[in-house]
Parts: structure tokens; sequence; C-alpha cells
């Protein structure tokens, strides 16, 4: 039994040691200079336009965005056409009234920041995508996955076809609009946990989109003059046995903006293995006039655009459906939200809703 206590008093002392001995790494702060970053693209399908500026920060706050307000923003034309566009509230996002693309022209970003500095995209033409030929889905029943409601499932495919004209691109996004009775929630004090819904002052509908590994594009190096078919676009789970209302947009891209959003698709899906590229900053467009040699991030692009939408009938699925309790407008609540026009919601009626 001493003999025991002896070594254990002593790998006590040695880990005490140990541990003594280990220093925290405190790195130190990794200064960059402040550098501008441009989202926007101009289509040939109804505005309004958004161009959302921002401006790197030190990495002290941890990599954070600042928004770029007070910016003077223009978008112009080869014919002399431009608009100068308005900055929405919070700020560093701004907005077209009356600016429409057209197919053929061709379209530059033009930016005064507060500071007096001035930054151009590019030049970029906008080519008219071709029409989606078929937008269609398959029913498919995955019996490994973790709940009902993924297991159920329904690919969406798009057929089209590619012009003639050689080194044509293309992107793909889709929008799930779902029409909503609450526009928020409020807590109901004496009720854990329960929520009761604000009604929304007029017709709203909910907006869900792709935010995470959502970069579908393709080159059309291989099929050029061909049809592009059965190009997939997302799988609807069941969630709901309602009917789920889904528009596609197919856009046909420069050669500059398949690449930005090549680059960015490679980043996204690095793994961090051993002979995976190291990240880096993704070339864009967009340059300082001011200083020729300081760094500008993002795109400014022009694309054509064609847009179709599917009704897609999930009453034939098998079992329930992974249900979420709707947020039913609270009746003792006399007042109402307005339904806010943004990424996310809209008050405007679905084109083909």
């Amino acid at each position: 039994m001493r003999l025991r206590g002896f070594i254990y008093a002593q790998l006590a002392l040695v880990l005490l040691l140990v541990v003594s001995c280990v220093t925290e790494y405190q790195p130190g702060n990794v200064s960059i200079p402040p550098a501008l970053i441009v989202e926007g693209l101009i289509t040939d399908q109804p505005g309004p336009y958004l161009v959302k500026l921002t401006r790197t920060a030190d990495y002290s706050y941890k990599s954070l965005n600042l928004l770029e307000t007070g910016a003077t923003v223009i978008i112009s034309d080869d014919l002399g056409n431009q608009e100068v566009l308005t900055e929405q509230s919070p700020g560093g996002t701004y907005k077209t009234a009356k600016l429409q693309g057209i197919a053929g022209r061709t379209y530059k970003l033009t930016i005064r920041a507060r500071n007096g500095e001035q930054y151009e995209s590019e030049p970029e033409q906008l080519k008219a995508s071709p029409p989606i030929g078929r937008l269609y889905y398959e029913y498919r029943y995955d019996a490994g996955a973790s709940t009902n409601g993924k297991a159920n499932g329904w690919d969406v495919y798009v057929d089209s076809k590619d012009p003639e004209t050689p080194g044509d691109f293309y992107r793909w996004e889709w929008a799930h609009y779902e029409f909503t009775k609450a526009c928020t929630r409020v807590y109901i004090s004496g009720a854990p946990g329960h929520y009761e819904g604000i009604p929304c002052c007029s017709d709203c509908w909910d907006i869900t989109r792709c935010y995470i590994n959502c970069i579908n594009i393709m080159s059309d190096v291989t099929i050029n003059g061909n049809s592009i078919s059965r190009q997939f676009i997302e799988r609807v789970l069941y969630d709901a046995s309602t009917r789920y209302y889904l528009e596609v947009t197919q856009q046909r891209l420069s050669k500059g903006v398949y690449e930005f959003f090549k680059t960015a698709k490679q980043q996204v899906l690095n793994t961090g293995g051993l002979f995976d590229s190291a990240p880096g900053s993704i070339a864009g467009n967009m340059h300082s006039v001011t200083n020729p040699t300081m760094a500008v991030y993002g795109y400014f692009g022009a694309v054509g655009e064609s847009v179709s939408y599917v009704l897609i009938d999930r009453s034939d699925a098998i079992g329930p459906p992974d249900y979420t309790e709707p947020l039913y407008p609270a009746s003792e609540l006399a007042t109402c939200v307005v339904c806010e026009n943004s990424q996310y919601r809209t008050p405007i009626k679905p084109r083909w809703w």
C-alpha cells in the first residue's frame, strides 16, 4: 500500500511539473489594410437590383466585415444611360429604382466611397439566357435516411439547350415561396416555451433559398451546342403534405463571373486535407481608380436569366412528414406587422402563385 501511495505521489508531482511548464500561446494581432468588398448583379429580369458594399476589418475584430455606408454607387451602360442607386437602411446596401438590364448591352459599376476613394468594375456584356425547356421532379425514397421527412424526397431537374456559340457558362438558383399568416412571434408569459404569432398587415410569403454549398455552375466546354439534360437543382424534403412552390432561375454568365464562382466553390468545398489548395483571396473584376495597388474583392456581373416554376405534389409520400407546427396569429392581438420586402420575405405575390 505504501508503494502504491508513493507511486501516486510521484505521478502527481510529474503532472504538476508538466502543467506548470505549459505556457498559453497568445498570437499577436495581425493587421491588414481595410479593403472594399463588392457584391452585385444586373440581369435582364425586372429589378430592382442590389449592390452590397462592405469593408474588411482588422483580424482583431475576428474578420468581421463592416458596412460601407455613404457611398455614391452608379450603374451605367455602353449607351451612356446610368442610374445612381439609393442606399437602404441600415446601410451598406444600394438599390436601383428604374434601371432595366437589356441583353446585348455592356454594364459597369462605379463607386465613390465616403472617404473619396473611387472604384470601377470591368465592363460586362449581358448575354440572354436560353429558355428553361423543362423543369420537372422525380420522387425518390431513401430508406437509410434519419427521419421520414428526409427519406421521402423529390429531386428537381432542368433541361435546356446550349447555344451553338462556344464559351457559354451557366449558374442555377432556386427560391421556395410559402404563404404565411404571422409576420413575427411573441412570447406568452405564464406558458413556458409558448409563442403566438402577430399577423401580417397584408398577404405575405416567406422565401427560402439555398445558402450553403449552393454554387451550382456549369461550362459548355463538353456539350457546346447540345442539350443540357437532367441538371440537378435541389431535393425537396417532406416537411408538409402541401404542394411545394419552387421558382428556378437559369443564368448565363460571362467567363469572369463563372471563374469567380468556380474559385469560390472550390474554397467552400475544401475539407482541409493534405492536398487541398490553401485558401486565398478570390479574384474579382473590381479595381481602385485612385490607388491601383489597393486590393478590392468581389464581383459586379451582368447576367441573362430565364425563370420557370414547378408545383411539387407531395401527397404520394410514405408515412407522416417531419411536421412543423405552424405559427398561427394570436386572436387576442389587435395589432399587425408590416410584411417587409426582403430577400427572405415579400408582400408581392409570386408570379405563378
